[in-house]
């Protein structure tokens, strides 16, 4: 597993998708601003060419299929969050739904665009997804999946959601998407100079020197506490050194055969999130947490607010990890 790298792509789509393991802010930006620039490069060669279709590039609304998912869907969110409506012809709440999105796409000016995915005829993107019922609504922002909601919401509850979603693109990932007149590209995201220790940081995690990593992330957080960026470095570098050595299927077995041995739960969490099984992790160390007490209990509690770092507090399933955190404490 790479450490900064859970983009979405072809091939992850071919099989199990595994998505949110580790969330990956600054190589997401970089890579999406390499995109942009790329995608304007063939966009201009295109248009000097006479080959680009009328209006193809604006379009705020788009149905896509499993064989245009890759350009429509990733290469597109590296320029635009890309919200995917899950539908089907009936589907009753679907009809509810699809209107007060199509309106807000058209609100938003260009800030996402809308991807529409009838279930019935890409049943192999719904099974990928792990689409479970309908409607269901996720984005997908520098090739990253961020699950939105299911069922049915009102215009005011989504454009909360929506606001969210378009912070979070711009501070973490850089993806500020905006209307552009025809003819016109959207505006790339103005660009920051990187901090160089942060560099530094992220080159030692990229190269898996990860007790360098974790040094380089703390010497950075001495000097500027509020660093989101390096506080999930921090994070990542520190799990992925947690489970170097660890064998997946012994832990596992020895986790499900002493439920109340701390020690081993907190490593069973620990490969649980790096093998994508997210819920799986949280769970678990939930549980640990209300079965333990003390020191172990609150060992248990730190671990769970480590891998909540890791993942991201914008992601739907920290939140309902955190309200089940409460449920077990209070």
């Amino acid at each position: 597993m790479q450490p900064r790298n859970s983009r979405l792509n072809s091939s992850a789509l071919r099989g199990a998708v595994d998505l949110a393991a580790v969330k990956a802010a600054g190589e997401a930006a970089q890579k999406a601003e390499q995109a942009r620039a790329e995608r304007a490069r063939q966009t201009a060669a295109a248009e000097a060419a006479g080959t680009v279709p009328a209006g193809s590039a604006h379009q705020l609304v788009i149905d896509v299929t499993e064989d245009t998912f890759e350009v429509e869907v990733v290469q597109r969110s590296t320029e635009v969050p890309v919200v995917i409506d899950f539908w089907a012809e009936w589907c009753g709440p679907c009809k509810q739904l699809s209107p007060v999105l199509e309106g807000l796409v058209e609100e938003y000016a260009g800030r996402f665009v809308l991807a529409k995915i009838d279930v019935d005829s890409n049943q192999l993107l719904a099974q990928q997804f792990g689409i479970q019922g309908i409607p269901a609504v996720m984005a997908v922002v520098a090739g990253q999946l961020v699950p939105l909601f299911q069922g049915a919401e009102s215009a005011a509850n989504i454009r909360k959601v929506l606001d969210q979603l378009i912070l979070v693109a711009e501070q973490r990932f850089g993806v500020a998407g905006g209307a552009a007149a025809p003819g016109e590209a959207p505006a790339a995201a103005p660009q920051r100079p990187e901090d160089p220790a942060l560099a530094a940081a992220h080159d030692a995690l990229d190269a898996g020197d990860l007790g360098g990593a974790v040094q380089a992330y703390r010497n950075v957080l001495v000097d500027q506490p509020g660093n989101t960026e390096a506080k999930l470095g921090l994070a990542q570098a520190e799990l992925l050194q947690r489970i170097e050595g660890l064998d997946l299927q012994a832990v596992r077995a020895a986790a499900a055969a002493d439920p109340k041995d701390v020690g081993i739960q907190l490593q069973a969490a620990d490969l649980d999130l790096v093998g994508g099984h997210v819920e799986d992790a949280f769970g678990r160390l939930v549980d640990t947490v209300g079965r333990t007490a003390g020191e172990d209990r609150d060992t248990a509690r730190l671990r769970l607010l480590e891998l909540f770092e890791v993942i991201g507090a914008e992601d739907p399933r920290v939140a309902a990890a955190r309200t089940a955190l409460a449920r077990v404490l209070f």
